[in-house]
């Protein structure tokens, strides 16, 4: 039996009045911290963060960038741009690893488990981190911002992943 994702195309619930003082929803919290996480990014292209959160606390955060080591594409160039290469193909040339992919080593290397975890992204994952998205056991993403890889989508939306886009 093949599972549905619930995906909304929907703006996510607007901020709080408690107590006189206004507050971000949770999805507004999360997605801004992804948005200062992506300001750590070296790549010439897209900047894009990730934060991964289970019961309202932040495992793991990540950004597009060369891996510990490796000399940054902000300061050798991107060779993506210099081959003409598009966006969303032939990810094998480029230096970094995806926003997802950090977030995911980062909390491998301290032993900490996604399972049934949300992600934050803001920009839609390619098809590889959909991949790792459900094999940690992400159940719920919640997206800002479009990447051309449809097939992306039909993996999460096959595996059941709860999926809300909020439009910029």
């Amino acid at each position: 039996m093949e599972k549905k994702a619930a995906e909304k195309k929907t703006k996510t619930k607007r901020a709080e009045t408690t107590g006189g003082v206004k507050r971000p929803s949770w999805d507004e919290y999360f997605l801004s911290i992804a948005h200062l996480v992506a300001t750590r990014s070296t790549c010439l292209r897209r900047k894009v963060g990730a934060v991964v959160v289970k019961n309202k606390q932040v495992l793991a955060t990540g950004y597009n960038g060369a891996p510990t080591g490796i000399t940054h594409c902000d300061q050798v160039g991107c060779l993506r741009e210099a081959l003409g290469v598009a966006s969303g193909q032939r990810h094998e040339l480029c230096r970094a690893l995806h926003a997802e992919q950090n977030a995911f080593l980062q909390a491998a290397r301290h032993g900490v488990s996604l399972d049934g975890a949300a992600l934050y992204i803001t920009v839609q994952p390619c098809s590889i981190c959909a991949k790792m998205i459900i094999n940690v056991g992400i159940r719920k993403i919640v997206i800002e911002g479009e990447y051309p890889d449809e097939f992306a989508l039909e993996f999460l939306r096959e595996a059941g992943i709860e999926m809300t886009v909020v439009k910029p």
